[in-house]
């Protein structure tokens, strides 16, 4: 009878261990579109004089990047790898304009990808003065 009940909280552990663990993970694609949102969130930030933008937009395209390689970092991509990936996506859209369809579609995605990637971008935001 013991060994049934071990048995079943063993199963019952491993089960747990690996849900986890699969769901604190991000796919290639997900990482793309990572990627893609922080070339985007720093042609924002970059963006050249003379073109439209509000102040909080640059917060808060500064934040979720600092949010995005946390997330990353936490879920065990490596800093290199991260770091690589990002500075292609920065090559790919620097001297961008500014275009709020693709910004408020990476916000949107963050919100979703990051847990609780809105409330950390918004504390992200308070820490920057």
């Amino acid at each position: 009878m013991l060994k049934n009940i071990l048995k079943i909280l063993a199963t019952y552990c491993v089960a747990i261990s690996i849900s986890t663990s699969s769901s604190a993970e991000m796919n290639n694609s997900d990482k793309a579109k990572a990627w893609d949102c922080v070339g985007i969130y720093m042609a924002n930030y970059f963006l050249p004089s003379g073109e439209t933008f509000e102040y909080s937009m640059k917060e808060k395209s500064i934040s979720t990047v600092k949010v995005l390689k946390a997330y990353a970092l936490e879920i065990g991509i490596p800093e290199k790898d991260w770091d690589e990936g990002v500075n292609k996506a920065v090559d790919k859209h620097y001297g961008s304009k500014y275009d709020k369809a693709k910004t408020d579609q990476c916000h949107s995605f963050v919100e979703t990808l990051v847990p609780n990637g809105a409330e950390r971008v918004k504390k992200v935001i308070q820490t920057l003065y």
